[in-house]
């Protein structure tokens, strides 16, 4: 399966082809790199953000009319990089970091190193402040470094995973199948607890563990994504939640279709969920900080539990 790196060395194998192949069919191009068309799609959405300069100068302008691809400033961007002392030292800080990275590849790494020797040898004295600054990922670049070698060398993962909807960790086995970003980072795993395809978000796993065992998801069909993360049904029923400033955090940790903002720092939140009555729990958890608008079924479910826990609470108190 597809991970970060090799992503990363499509597009750049992608510049040099759309280069040389101005207008190419979309189909042909997808077909030419064994990806879907959707892929593609996500590839070129990336593809603007990239260029000659940090600053936002000389970046590859390259569209889509929805069948072929075009380029229009090839050669633009044709020219040898120029790079300003505080551009070196970025992209010098940034290579070290990377080559730190826990479960890179070490033929990766290797190549990394090299370039980062060549790019300070080119830098000369610039490359002298950028060896006084270093740089540090947080736990979430750790777990995306060990899911991306545990895709590469089909490895099980052990996790333990926070679920927002149940407010507990879980121990679980994983055969990882794909990263990708929507977003927040997720991978996508075959889960050996529940038996079934499941999601993960990067920054809700508590522990990561590398195992010897081999991963052997069972075949499954990669959903589009380019659409979104959350794609329900259209039978899937609509939950609005209104929360206030205190209670922001479940847009954070909950996918969502939209979220609106409300007076005094508030947030109006629109999902989808097959079982809505499975977010009551969420609902009790908010209490004064938010409440449920719709479905009206919902909304009561979690009123009464709310009484029946308030009551339950004063008998205790009772002498």
């Amino acid at each position: 399966m597809a991970n970060a790196i090799d992503q990363t060395r499509r597009m750049l194998s992608l510049v040099t082809y759309l280069r040389e192949r101005p207008g190419a069919r979309i189909s042909d191009v997808a077909r030419a790199f064994g990806i879907s068309e959707a892929e593609l799609i996500g590839d070129l959405d990336v593809l603007p953000m990239c260029g000659t300069s940090f600053r936002g100068g000389d970046l590859l302008d390259i569209d889509t009319d929805g069948e072929r691809i075009w380029w229009h400033n090839v050669d633009d961007v044709a020219q040898p990089l120029r790079l300003a002392a505080d551009e070196a030292t970025a992209l010098l800080v940034a290579a070290r970091a990377v080559a730190t990275l826990p479960g890179l590849r070490e033929g990766d790494r290797q190549a990394l190193l090299r370039a980062t020797a060549k790019l300070e040898a080119a830098a000369g004295e610039a490359a002298r402040g950028s060896a006084r600054l270093s740089v540090t990922f947080e736990a979430e670049g750790s777990v995306f470094a060990d899911v991306d070698r545990a895709i590469a060398e089909r490895r099980r993962l052990r996790i333990s995973y926070y679920s927002p909807g149940r407010d507990a960790v879980t121990e679980r086995e994983v055969d990882p199948i794909r990263l990708f970003t929507v977003g927040h980072t997720y991978f996508e795993a075959w889960c050996r607890l529940s038996e079934d395809r499941r999601t993960f978000r990067l920054d809700r796993v508590a522990e990561i563990e590398l195992l010897d065992e081999p991963a052997d998801p069972p075949p499954v069909e990669l959903r589009d994504l380019s659409q979104g993360l959350v794609q329900p049904s259209a039978d899937d029923p609509e939950v609005v939640l209104e929360v206030g400033p205190a209670g922001r955090w479940v847009a954070e940790y909950y996918d969502h279709d939209h979220a609106e903002e409300l007076p005094q720092g508030g947030l109006r939140i629109t999902l989808r969920a097959a079982d809505p009555l499975g977010l009551r729990r969420l609902a009790l958890r908010l209490g004064a900080d938010g409440r449920v608008v719709a479905p009206p079924e919902l909304a009561a479910s979690a009123r009464q539990a709310a009484e029946a826990a308030l009551a339950g609470y004063s008998e205790q108190r009772e002498p």
